[in-house]
């Protein structure tokens, strides 16, 4: 199998390294195909495997006695599993699985480690992307507290929409019920509350995005934190 170019990965992280950064990791990269709810990377087990994603991303997830609850997504502006071992840590309590299903770049833990312990620009590079998800699991917690469920609603599904290359997002409203922390009747009225101002269409088992201006309108100040952050620290780096 070709190794991937710099010119040609779709993954933004990937595309903001230095050539020379992307050069130490180039050999190591591996394109694997996933599936919907794959697991990546399970809580509390050794970090064995990290994710670059080009199509698709991942949720990360916490669970307590109340259930399952999303607390970040990544995708391809990203790398998954990373955090953890930028600080020093070979495993983490959070469940990180597949989303939407599509490809991947992995790279063995020891491969990137050795990597970064290479290059100074890598480190402070991934450690940029560390301080994004900082903000957006922050901002999840603001928004969770603050707005009704159908803001919270509104700022997910652009958020999964970014991550997307079309209009589209398949699940159920059970399984969108988990990713928001609420109750699966409170997820179904709010779907219906945003499909009633025309701002998404909903199918068994999917959404479709209608008007991802009135998303944003909807969402307030509960998106594009996390994003003006990226945009700031990685590609205006």
């Amino acid at each position: 199998m070709s190794q991937p170019q710099q010119s040609t990965v779709r993954n933004r992280l990937l595309k903001a390294l230095s050539p020379s950064d992307f050069a130490l990791l180039q050999p190591h990269l591996e394109l694997i195909a996933t599936e919907l709810r794959q697991p990546l990377i399970s809580p509390n087990q050794q970090i064995k495997q990290l994710f670059f994603p080009e199509v698709g991303f991942s949720s990360i997830t916490t669970q307590g006695s109340g259930g399952k609850v999303e607390i970040g997504i990544i995708g391809r502006e990203g790398l998954i599993g990373a955090i953890p071992l930028l600080l020093g840590s070979d495993r983490t309590p959070h469940d990180h699985f597949v989303q939407s299903l599509g490809e991947m770049l992995a790279i063995r833990t020891e491969a990137l480690c050795g990597a970064v312990n290479e290059s100074a620009s890598l480190h402070k590079l991934l450690l940029r992307f560390a301080q994004v998800q900082h903000v957006q699991t922050g901002q999840t917690a603001f928004v969770n507290a603050r707005y009704q469920i159908e803001v919270r609603l509104a700022r997910w599904l652009l958020m999964c929409h970014d991550r997307l290359d079309c209009d589209e997002l398949r699940l159920t409203h059970e399984f969108l019920a988990t990713m928001l922390g609420t109750q699966r009747t409170s997820a179904t009225l709010a779907v219906q509350s945003l499909e009633g101002h025309r701002l998404i269409k909903a199918q068994r088992g999917r959404i479709t995005i209608l008007n991802r201006e009135a998303l944003e309108d909807l969402a307030d100040d509960g998106y594009g934190l996390p994003e003006a952050e990226y945009a700031r620290l990685i590609e205006g780096a």
